[in-house]
């Protein structure tokens, strides 16, 4: 066994410090870091499980030209060859990439350069653009740069934590377990403003659930009620902030508290108490994530809480900031050296004296003159010829993307597609005329950074298997080819951090807070050994911002009316993330524990409209808009308002005959940001009959996938999952069952049919079907895949004798179910989360579960007192 790895989290920006011990061949035993300042050892279920994750299953392990393998001299020489020629006959800006925020950031330094200092086009975005750019865009207004004045110090100093449009339970458990540490130790008071009422919101002293797209009426008036009830901070606004003629005018009629109420869709007395609590607590948070970044009004909504942050002077000082929380582990890094096709490098736009300095340091032949396409209007231009050659860098935009059905005819129209992937076959490689194999984490060299502007190491366990190379290496090695063999002559990565360094302090004289001197020091071993460190310090500390003049800008930005219900599309469509999945799942789908808490697309209804509309829970439901339609299994709760539904975005072609949500939303951005308004889209629902459902179990993959209505894979432990249901014929799933012995059981009164196969005297797949009746438990059938015999009642879906059904896995940490849970409540008379994290185990590691359970804690115990 070797010795512990110190690395970081592959999944969301909180930026997780993780102690590696690598096992054996393609085995890892996975630890939180005690000692990074990110976690204190502290990992959500995902970093939990990342060992499941690392196997070389589906890897693109080769050079893929078409679908022949080929050498690296041949696919690299074609890529700058055909790269070389579209410039020459088209232009700079008839190429573009489109990278991601999964690139560490030597990747990303490398890649900007070569597009932005060599072929000369800002061209290149990431898929952070769908995540975190309205965020650059007000802080870039508000502060002069795109700043980040929070750290996670701040969540533990703070008395109030304000949640807007962020989920945080789910989408950023670390984070959250500070929040709640700050609850317990100092009495910190939690406000959870979003439409849906999510296990975050079960946890809040207000919950508001205001109406899609309302953000900037609910902020502007509570900036007025500060202005009215004396909460303003009048000697920071006059020394440190540039406010516009007429800004507090504007905040006149529609910014009282009954107007905002009614704008917002909540009760007048609700609106009052949290607005008085802000008004009353200096100490405030304002945490914010997709929510407000992903709106047709991301940036303006962005800037609606830097504005209330520095009209009342609660920024640069202990617990008091507007903090931005990134989707992606290096979303902050791609910011930094200019990853976005907005803005240039280190922290630097498109000025004159800025392309001068930066052509200068990189000794280029030439620089970007303007910004480039942002996502978009890149695929877009993709659709209509002007991009010709495009390549397309560790994300998967046929699934993310929104209007993807479009985007999926831009690829196809695309002369010349390339793509670096980890894995083989994706929604988007199937586009590619050449691909390139990428490394995986756990293979990778580098550095990536937080979203409170932690720089941490991210450090290789394995050799890169088969051919696969480093992202930084397959790009440096195009632009040498290409002809710039000097300015990409790089060896490790050790060589572009420093350069990256430089850059950073390279005739800045304090101009932009972004600088890392000294950090480029030291040499490889220096690199190799560095520990995280968090630049910037206390931004704003004090009073200077990165605008020309030092002072904050308030910017005046309006509440836009909120458009009536369309006539086809009557309802509102809002999309994001499962707790356990990530992305598209080529990482976390790997994973079979990370499957059990949603292991469906679900749509989730209000039970007003279900009952409306004819929809079943369990069952299934078209859900449609101009864009296009996809299927999801129906969910019906109260955590929805009534008229708005919601659906996650991971699920692929690769996973399911439906789920798709790319499919869905509006080719609509920000026009500031450029960011996808993701939260709001037209849409309407109906039910879907089926004749029958069922599910089929394979220990090894099935030579070809079902052909039914729906169909979705789920990963389990020694074989896969797949859940059915069709409205043909089922006996034609017979052909997915592999050759064997068969044994099989028929009820025609039910229509249900029961088969295993059989293969050496282990099970090797199983198929049940029913019309009418019921279909057992998966969980004991399961477990026959990695059976060293067949069971003799296989057929029965049961043991021999009582077995007990744990039900819905609630703890994924440590694979506890929802029945194993309410027994242990009632049997042991627990009366609290902390009771049961003892008793069971439950909630004790990443603690997003920790909401669900004080649910079930109540739920189970109201009738109990209710009966006594």
């Amino acid at each position: 066994m070797s010795a512990p790895v110190r690395t970081t989290c592959a999944y969301c920006g909180v930026g997780c410090g993780i102690r590696a011990t690598v096992t054996g061949d393609r085995a890892v035993r996975i630890e939180g870091d005690p000692d990074h300042p990110a976690n204190a050892g502290r990992l959500c279920s995902k970093g939990t499980h990342l060992g499941e994750t690392v196997g070389l299953e589906g890897r693109l392990l080769h050079p893929m030209v078409g679908r022949k393998r080929a050498s690296w001299d041949k696919a690299l020489d074609l890529v700058a060859r055909r790269f070389r020629e579209t410039i020459a006959q088209y232009g700079p800006g008839s190429v573009a990439f489109y990278v991601s925020g999964q690139l560490l950031t030597e990747d990303y330094y490398v890649a900007n350069k070569l597009m932005k200092g060599f072929i000369g086009s800002a061209n290149i975005d990431t898929n952070s653009r769908l995540c975190m750019s309205s965020a650059v865009a007000g802080h870039m207004r508000a502060f002069g740069e795109d700043i980040v004045p929070a750290s996670y110090d701040d969540i533990d100093a703070a008395d109030l934590i304000v949640l807007v449009g962020s989920n945080t339970a789910w989408c950023h458990p670390i984070v959250y377990q500070r929040i709640i540490a700050a609850r317990a130790t100092r009495g910190t008071q939690l406000v959870v403003i979003d439409p849906r009422r999510t296990e975050t919101a079960e946890e809040a002293d207000i919950h508001l659930a205001i109406r899609p797209g309302s953000d900037i009426a609910l902020m502007n008036g509570a900036l007025a009620w500060c202005r009215d009830n004396g909460a303003l901070d009048a000697d920071f606004l006059a020394a440190h902030v540039a406010t516009p003629a007429g800004f507090w005018d504007a905040l006149g009629e529609g910014h009282d508290l009954w107007s905002v109420a009614r704008t917002c869709d909540v009760p007048a007395a609700d609106l009052r108490r949290f607005y008085e609590l802000l008004a009353a607590t200096p100490r405030t948070v304002t945490l914010f994530s997709q929510g407000v970044n992903q709106s047709l009004a991301g940036t303006d909504q962005v800037n609606a809480i830097t504005n209330l942050h520095l009209a009342t002077g609660r920024i640069g000082k202990p617990g008091a900031a507007p903090f931005s929380i990134t989707g992606q582990p290096n979303a902050m890094g791609g910011r930094e050296v200019g990853g976005l096709a907005s803005t240039l490098a280190a922290h630097m736009d498109f000025a004159p004296d800025n392309r001068a300095l930066v052509q200068r340091f990189w000794a280029s032949p030439m620089i970007a003159e303007k910004p480039g396409l942002k996502a978009v209007d890149l695929f877009r231009a993709v659709g209509e010829g002007r991009i010709k050659a495009l390549w397309i860098m560790a994300t998967n935009p046929a699934v993310s993307m929104p209007d993807a059905g479009r985007v999926r005819e831009a690829l196809v129209a695309c002369p010349f597609v390339v793509v670096s992937d980890v894995v083989a076959d994706t929604d988007t490689s199937a586009f590619a005329h050449v691909r390139l194999p990428a490394a995986a984490w756990g293979e990778k060299d580098g550095t990536v950074t937080n979203s409170e502007r932690t720089i941490s190491r991210q450090r290789a366990l394995f050799p890169l298997p088969g051919e696969a190379k480093p992202d930084w290496w397959i790009i440096k090695e195009v632009a040498r080819r290409m002809g710039w063999k000097t300015a990409f002559a790089y060896d490790r990565p050790a060589e572009i951090w420093r350069e990256h360094c430089r850059l950073s302090t390279y005739r800045n004289n304090g101009t932009r807070l972004f600088a890392l001197p000294g950090h480029g020091a030291g040499g490889n071993a220096a690199y190799d050994a560095m520990l995280p460190f968090r630049w910037g310090g206390t931004p704003f500390a004090d009073g200077r911002f990165s605008t020309t003049d030092g002072r904050a800008r308030l910017v005046p930005v309006a509440q836009k009316p909120i458009a009536a219900p369309l006539r086809d599309w009557p309802m509102t469509l809002n999309t994001g993330r499962y707790r356990d999945q990530w992305h598209t799942m080529t990482r976390t789908g790997l994973a079979p524990k990370l499957a059990r808490h949603r292991a469906e697309p679900l749509v989730e209804v209000h039970p007003q409209d279900a009952e409306r509309l004819g929809l079943i829970d369990g069952g299934l439901a078209r859900v449609s808009t101009p864009q296009g339609d996809s299927l999801y299994r129906v969910t019906v709760g109260d955590s929805q308002r009534p008229g708005e539904l919601f659906v996650p975005i991971h699920w692929t072609d690769q996973t399911s005959s439906a789920g798709r949500t790319g499919l869905l939303p509006r080719p609509l951005a920000d026009p500031i940001s450029g960011q996808p308004g993701f939260k709001t889209t037209p849409v309407a629902i109906a039910p879907i009959a089926t004749r029958w459902r069922g599910f089929a179990l394979f220990a090894s993959a099935p030579t070809r996938r079902p052909d039914c209505l729906w169909a979705t894979r789920v990963t389990v432990p020694a074989g896969s999952l797949w859940e059915l249901a069709g409205d043909g014929d089922p006996a034609t799933l017979d052909a997915i069952l592999p050759r064997g012995e068969r044994i099989e059981a028929v009820d025609h009164a039910r229509g249900t049919r029961r088969i295993a196969v059989i293969t050496d005297g282990r099970l090797a797949a199983a198929l049940f079907v029913t019309e009418t009746g019921e279909l057992p438990p998966r969980d004991w059938l399961i477990a026959q895949l990695g059976a060293a015999e067949a069971a003799p009642t296989l057929l029965a879906g049961r043991a021999p004798g009582a077995t007990a059904d744990r039900g819905a896995i609630v703890c994924v940490c440590f694979d506890i179910g929802i029945t194993t849970i309410v027994a242990a409540i009632r049997d042991r008379s627990l009366t609290d989360v902390a009771a049961i994290g003892a008793a069971i185990g439950a909630g004790t590691n990443c603690g997003s579960c920790r909401p669900a359970l004080a649910r079930l804690l109540a739920e189970t115990r109201e009738p109990a007192l209710a009966h006594g």
